[in-house]
């Protein structure tokens, strides 16, 4: 793993582009000097946002859950730009509801969008990144170890795309590509902000959380601690850096004693938020339009 990988005329390929941790992470890859192929569904947000960030950069209208639309975004970022050196597969959606009562569709959709289609931008950016012996981070979740009722497709797509990133670390090395997952934590994003307004039930949930796991932190600097990962091919990037703390114990996490600790709170908690999910009407946040993929595409926000 290179010590340093300077940015500075790197093209970096970023689902997800247009909100949040997409966006922010963006604006400090391009003020480093990177060259950005802004991917996403909300065409007046990434247009915006690529004229904010000047001359070399580009944006792409793809959908996640489409190969072909990321196939052709990959091709156009190489012929435009002259390559790809780091893909950030980043684009994500959390859903509302338990196992039971969350719309199959819905809770297909999150795993569509937070785990195919990582692997779907994976996939057709890796043989450009390949060539240029690059860098591919993977936005995983706190939420990978750190399962929450209520978020079951959310916990799920993330601890998938944690393992999909580390099986590609193995695959990849050989060929000189390094591999990263990023584990955010609660980042005051939209995502956030609309599931801690939604639901009460869920606000006292992850109040049940132990410290780092109940803390905020800001866009900015989750997007700091983003490009310094990338600049140093880092195989982790935690947010905020306690997270580590996180994986370490997620063994106790999800342990029967955490559980028996837990039981008496979750029997009411739990009721409440199928109710009040109930009373919402709808599996997704305000901003993500029911029956569509435009705005979840670019929801890449998350409390990860």
């Amino acid at each position: 793993m290179a010590s340093r990988y300077d940015v500075s005329g790197r093209v970096v390929l970023l689902t997800g582009a247009a909100r949040g941790i997409g966006a922010q992470t963006a604006r400090v890859l391009a003020a480093r000097g990177a060259r950005l192929a802004l991917v996403g569904l909300e065409p007046d947000l990434l247009r915006d946002l690529c004229a904010e960030l000047g001359d070399g950069h580009i944006w792409l209208q793809a959908d996640v859950t489409s190969q072909e639309q990321l196939d052709d975004a990959a091709r156009r970022t190489a012929a435009e730009l002259g390559g790809i050196d780091v893909v950030m597969a980043n684009a994500g959606v959390a859903s509302y509801g338990t196992v039971r009562q969350i719309d199959p569709e819905a809770f297909a959709r999150t795993v569509e969008i937070n785990l195919t289609g990582v692997f779907r931008t994976v996939h057709a950016a890796l043989p450009y990144v390949i060539e240029r012996r690059g860098y591919v981070l993977v936005v995983a979740s706190l939420a990978s170890f750190t399962p929450l009722g209520g978020l079951a497709a959310y916990n799920a797509s993330k601890a998938g795309a944690e393992a999909l990133g580390l099986a590609l670390r193995q695959e990849v090395a050989h060929l000189g590509v390094d591999v990263g997952v990023c584990h955010p934590s609660w980042i005051d994003t939209d995502m956030v902000r609309g599931a801690m307004h939604d639901l009460g039930a869920f606000r006292k949930t992850r109040a049940m959380l132990p410290w780092p796991a109940h803390s905020t932190t800001s866009v900015e600097e989750c997007a700091r601690r983003i490009a310094d990962g990338i600049a140093r091919r880092r195989p982790r990037i935690y947010v905020p850096r306690a997270v580590v703390a996180a994986n370490l114990a997620r063994a106790v996490i999800s342990s029967p004693l955490a559980l028996r600790l837990m039981r008496s709170k979750l029997a009411t908690l739990m009721p409440q938020l199928e109710r009040q999910v109930d009373e919402l009407g709808r599996s997704f946040p305000a901003h993500v339009p029911a029956g569509s993929t435009d705005a979840t595409i670019d929801a890449a926000n998350a409390a990860r």
